[in-house]
């Protein structure tokens, strides 16, 4: 079997996992469960929780002990084994922790299946920059059809969609083990200490101004992200308790119109170069922050029936939202960070929106939601919450252009216009 078709079937089925009930667990927990919006505030820290040290620890082992493609299979294996557990806990105490569990073995995976695909088009003798894009395409069409397959059966509020992924889980651990081999590469780490090892070093960073404000903005937009993935798809769900909405097509299959985002995220990957082109890296992630400004207010005065263009219109947007910042972010740390310390940065970029983000914007939104937004029947005012959301975005998009400065090097001209 051709090696890039063997690897576009792994990213399709990464993803799939994680868009079978990433953006529908709080439909499961709300709709179904009817817990409260503080503790879900919980659930979706486990993200950030796990961010923050299991890709480090896990790729510390694959260099020094376990071939890449084996722990890879190990994690899934495990991962398969806590998703499917999930549907037999009726307290959210003991769902924390085992969607945290979870997470502690998926997380990991997204930066070991990197590993994994550039080992394995490296060994072909592949131009890994050229094929991989194309490849971790296919991870987001994973996370499109795994979103349509729950709606379009129904499992947006069912515990079912933790079945369809915890199978998945499975047959991909098991399918890891039948990828080319990824040893460990003992010599790249030999002489370098256990901080170095964790990417520890990167943490110098924050002693340059620009890199600080860097990453304080970047885990205020992880935050932002964690926003959207939490709340939306229950957002729509509610409007089915009003008569006037219950038979629209969006109430219908919710999930589907939140892969209308998925979608997006492609198209703008396209659109990308030409805005750093015209606009630089600074006016890229403005625009970003803006787009969130959007997508939260977008949400806020539409509605399933005549608004329905506004819901729509926010998807698209996300799209923008996601990417700008995410692309501008890492050709920022890899063009301004020196060269021995580039990876590590790259992965504190990573942490702080996935991991301290995450954790900040879950807990905090949770807390928000339960004490100003939620009334006595449960009913949550989303009006008001998703002008507050936008708020936030807004806030921070004015702050930004005032206190990030930077000038356009060389060797960021080059990286741009090599994209």
């Amino acid at each position: 079997m051709n090696i890039k078709f063997r690897l576009i079937l792994m990213n399709f089925m990464q993803f799939f996992i994680w868009g079978s009930w990433l953006l529908t667990i709080g439909a499961y927990w709300f709709q179904n469960k009817h817990w409260s919006g503080a503790q879900f505030g919980a659930i979706f820290s486990t993200m950030g929780i796990s961010a923050i040290f299991m890709p480090a620890l896990t790729g510390i082992i694959a260099d020094r002990f376990v071939n890449a493609e084996k722990l890879y299979g190990v994690m899934h294996i495990l991962n398969a084994i806590a998703l499917f557990t999930l549907p037999m806990v009726n307290n959210p105490v003991t769902f924390f922790w085992v969607i945290l569990i979870n997470m502690f073995f998926y997380m990991p995976t997204l930066s070991l299946s990197i590993t994994v695909a550039y080992s394995a088009l490296k060994g072909q003798g592949i131009d890994v920059v050229k094929a991989y894009p194309p490849i971790r395409t296919w991870g987001t069409v994973g996370f499109i059809v795994a979103l349509w397959t729950v709606s379009l059966t129904h499992n947006e509020t069912s515990s079912n969609q933790f079945y369809i992924a915890s199978a998945v889980a499975l047959a991909l651990g098991l399918y890891a083990f039948t990828l080319p081999k990824c040893p460990p590469m003992l010599h790249v780490r030999e002489g370098k200490s256990f901080v170095d090892l964790l990417g520890l070093n990167a943490f110098r960073l924050f002693k340059s101004q620009r890199f600080a404000i860097f990453f304080i903005f970047s885990m205020l937009l992880g935050a932002a992200l964690q926003l959207t993935n939490a709340y939306g798809d229950t957002f729509i769900h509610d409007f089915d308790k009003i008569p006037a909405y219950q038979n629209t097509i969006a109430v219908k299959y919710p999930a589907i119109i939140m892969s209308i985002s998925q979608i997006s995220e492609t198209l703008f990957i396209l659109a990308i170069p030409f805005f750093l082109r015209k606009f630089g890296i600074k006016y890229v992630m403005l625009f970003s922050m803006l787009a969130w400004v959007l997508r939260f207010g977008l949400f806020a005065f539409g509605n399933p029936a005549d608004g329905l263009w506004m819901i729509v219109l926010s998807c698209i947007v996300y799209g923008m939202a996601f990417d700008f910042f995410n692309i501008s972010g890492s050709l920022f740390v890899e063009t301004q960070a020196t060269p021995e310390i580039r990876a590590s940065a790259q992965g504190l970029f990573m942490m702080m929106v996935n991991g301290f983000g995450a954790l900040f914007g879950s807990t905090v939104s949770g807390l928000i939601i339960d004490k100003f937004f939620t009334n006595t029947n449960q009913a949550k005012d989303w009006h008001g919450i998703w002008l507050t959301f936008a708020a936030y975005a807004l806030v921070i998009a004015v702050i930004f252009p005032f206190v990030f400065r930077y000038k356009h090097n060389a060797a960021l001209k080059h990286a741009i216009e090599h994209i």
